[in-house]
């Protein structure tokens, strides 16, 4: 089968490799109808994940039709569509029991791996390293899910792929960064990065009744689309200094609830920070660059809090953590529990409260996938969302 395989920094290319095979009694094999490629897997392009493996099957943004399924699978049948989460979860473990689904404690097959390098595991992720279990991912013709009557999101036979194909990742992502800020009425929030995460998590903060939404961005496109998602006001930070701005448009307040949709690669106005941490990058004296969390902890309002749904993996430097033990910030992060707001955020998007397809700027097939991790990487041609068809 054809799939889109990591080869290198850089270095994404479409291949022939295995089909999957029904390796447990709880596994399914999918045919995949759609995938997608999200903000995330241009940390492996770019090389600031650290375990990827020659030849690893890409991809964590994916759903499609179950074919086969093995002999312990209860609740999927063959012919089902469904949505894959990026989290593989067992369903039987302390985590589990309190819906801390990306946190499994028995997912991850390369779980020691994990402990060296975070202390304990994560769970399994669907193609994002050997740290996270070494999983073949979506960006392929077919997977094979483990644990398959866990995860999975049933999907309505007429519903576009489109509408639903967001619920295994982004979606909920953007949804549980505006839930762990506890966005609540009259509340500003402010939100860095107008991405795909970055403009749910917008729509999010709108849905739970936030007063003002504050997107922090420089691509014209994408600020076009954060007004659209419900953004009331844009910080184009490539023209205003970031931090004024926030004051200036709280009254000297700032913001309540902060949330940082950017993570490892982060860029700003500010050209010497940039230039700082990209030094720092290149000489490994840390591994990401987190001027948008800087920014945030600066910002944020005393007893505020803040939200990280960006992706980080080592270790960043020059984090002002005074300032936010000074302030009384609260911190909330890490990878998303998908299955927690699934079936919430289904009925939100079939009822037409949340519009899933707005941000898809470029289609294609897995032979374009490779151009197309480049587009999406910089930002060429408008590229806000790719979605793939094999």
């Amino acid at each position: 089968m054809r799939a889109l395989t990591w080869q290198g920094k850089k270095d994404i290319r479409c291949e022939e490799v295995p089909e999957p095979e029904i390796e447990d009694p709880r596994d399914a094999i999918i045919r995949v109808t759609s995938c997608a490629i999200c903000g995330s897997d241009l940390h492996l392009m770019n090389g600031f994940i650290p375990t990827m493996c020659k030849g690893d099957v890409l991809g964590h943004e994916f759903m499609g039709e179950v074919v086969e399924i093995g002999s312990q699978i209860v609740r999927l049948k063959v012919g089902d569509r469904v949505v894959v989460p990026f989290t593989i979860w067992c369903g039987e473990c302390e985590q589990c029991a309190r819906g801390n689904y990306s946190v499994c404690q028995n997912s991850n097959r390369n779980r020691e791996l994990a402990e060296k390098f975070y202390g304990h595991t994560t769970a399994g992720l669907f193609g994002y390293s050997a740290i996270t279990g070494g999983y073949a991912g979506g960006q392929a013709e077919f997977v094979r899910v483990p644990w398959a009557d866990n995860a999975p999101i049933v999907a309505p036979q007429d519903a576009p792929d489109e509408q639903v194909l967001f619920l295994g990742d982004i979606l909920p992502t953007g949804w549980q960064a505006a839930a762990n800020a506890e966005v609540g009425p009259r509340d500003t929030v402010a939100v860095w990065g107008a991405g795909p995460v970055g403009l749910f998590a917008i729509q999010s903060a709108r849905i739970m009744g936030a007063e003002t939404i504050i997107a922090i961005e420089k691509q014209p496109e994408r600020i076009a689309m954060a007004r659209r998602a419900g953004a009331t006001h844009v910080i184009d930070y490539s023209q205003d200094n970031v931090l004024e701005a926030l004051k200036e448009l709280t009254g000297g307040k700032g913001p309540e609830k902060c949330i940082d949709a950017v993570g490892i690669e982060a860029d700003g106005g500010d050209v010497l920070h940039t230039l700082f941490d990209r030094t720092l990058t290149a000489m490994k004296f840390e591994t990401e660059r987190p001027i948008a969390l800087r920014e945030a902890i600066i910002a944020c309002q005393p007893g505020g809090i803040i939200s990280i749904p960006g992706v980080y993996g080592g270790i960043p430097a020059f984090v002002p953590f005074g300032a936010a033990f000074q302030k009384g910030l609260t911190l909330r992060m890490g990878q998303t529990h998908v299955n927690r707001w699934a079936d919430d955020l289904l009925r939100r998007v079939l009822e037409g409260e949340i519009d899933t397809t707005f941000m898809i700027t470029h289609r294609g097939g897995l032979e374009d996938g490779p151009e197309l991790y480049r587009t999406f990487r910089d930002k060429k041609d408008g590229c806000v969302k790719v979605v793939l068809t094999p």
